[in-house]
């Protein structure tokens, strides 16, 4: 889960909060900071607000970190230190939201922090339980997609589906990093692909606030994008070394076989056709298969290319480790008039969530 197992303090008076923090530290780390400075890439177990509001600055690190642990994927406890000033409403508090008053003495406080902890400590172990499960599911589901496929038998849009709901739920839960680390235990390279490619659609239609129809269509097509690889030799999917001309030639002609197929099969919605056939179309018009340009190339095709690029750039291949995440982002930013900068801009955080986690 990539969820370190420490609790994170951020106090405006550390000298008085010493002692509560050494009693943390008795079960696990506890890191100790001001307010404004910089937050731990890691989840932790418990954040504990310790701030007063009036002072300056500290509403809006106050507010920042209310933000981050508002959903309950990351329990809080806030010690209120004006109790007359600020006031919350309990109901627009998680279950995993708690406030004590900063009166309260010591050993109360920390024995509440503890049981918070063990309870912490329990729903992250079900956590990557489900997460486990899913990752497993999804797979079976990716592999099967792409088996039926190659054996003429179609492509059923009810496992798609239930890919795709199983990819949106992992993400969702966990968040992109813990959903990139569980399904790259699994040695499936095609299928390791497609389910992080359909990672980041996932993520990124949460980052720009899609309808809950629209995230769905966009997961789908990801999880979809490179099914005509199903028609295509293995041994030019996994081959160590450069591709033949012809090799190449016969490589990308995936985009229009997997458009043929779902057509052909019917019931599959136009925007997803378009993502599976154009998803290597670029914007100035050297890509491929229709060397589409501009406004030819819809919003859809334009987020999963970006999501399919910078996949294949970060993931280890039988030809060439993976580029480190700053390596892919210079060579995204190469890519000018070629990919959508505003959609580029959206996608940055779901980058940097990559490399820091998922603590937002």
């Amino acid at each position: 889960m990539r969820q370190d197992s420490f609790v994170l303090l951020v106090t405006d008076r550390p000298s008085q909060m010493r002692g509560l923090a050494g009693g943390v530290e008795r079960m696990v780390t506890c890191t100790c900071l001001t307010p404004g400075a910089a937050l731990p890439a890691e989840r932790p177990l418990l954040v504990i607000l310790d701030l007063d509001e009036r002072q300056p600055g500290n509403a809006a690190s106050l507010a920042s970190l209310d933000q981050r642990t508002r959903d309950g994927a990351v329990p809080c406890l806030t010690l209120l230190r004006d109790a007359g000033g600020r006031r919350v409403d309990p109901a627009t508090l998680s279950d995993s939201h708690r406030i004590l008053p900063a009166t309260t003495p010591r050993d109360t406080v920390l024995a509440k922090v503890l049981d918070m902890i063990g309870q912490a400590a329990r729903a992250c172990t079900e956590r990557t339980r489900r997460l486990e499960a899913r990752a497993v599911a999804a797979t079976g589901l990716v592999t099967e997609l792409f088996f039926t496929a190659a054996a003429g038998r179609g492509v059923r849009d009810a496992d798609a589906d239930r890919g795709t709901e199983t990819v949106l739920e992992a993400v969702s839960e966990t968040g992109i990093r813990a959903w990139l680390d569980v399904i790259w235990k699994h040695d499936a390279q095609v299928y390791q692909h497609t389910l992080s490619v359909s990672g980041y659609a996932a993520a990124f239609g949460d980052e720009i606030g899609l309808s809950r129809d629209d995230h769905l269509r966009l997961t789908k097509a990801a999880l979809l994008h490179d099914i005509g690889k199903s028609k295509i030799p293995a041994a030019i999917l996994n081959k160590p070394g450069p591709l033949t001309p012809d090799e190449t030639a016969l490589m990308r002609d995936h985009a229009r076989l997997g458009a043929d197929l779902l057509l052909a099969q019917g019931g599959f919605a136009p925007e997803i056709i378009a993502v599976v056939r154009h998803h290597h179309e670029k914007l100035d018009g050297s890509g491929y298969p229709d060397g589409l340009a501009g406004v030819q190339i819809s919003d859809l095709v334009r987020i999963v290319t970006i999501c399919d690029i910078f996949s294949a750039l970060t993931e280890r291949r039988a030809y060439r480790a993976p580029l480190s995440v700053t390596e892919a982002v210079t060579v995204m930013t190469g890519m000018r008039g070629q990919l959508d900068r505003t959609l580029m801009h959206a996608f940055a955080p779901i980058i940097a969530r990559t490399t820091a986690g998922d603590w937002r």
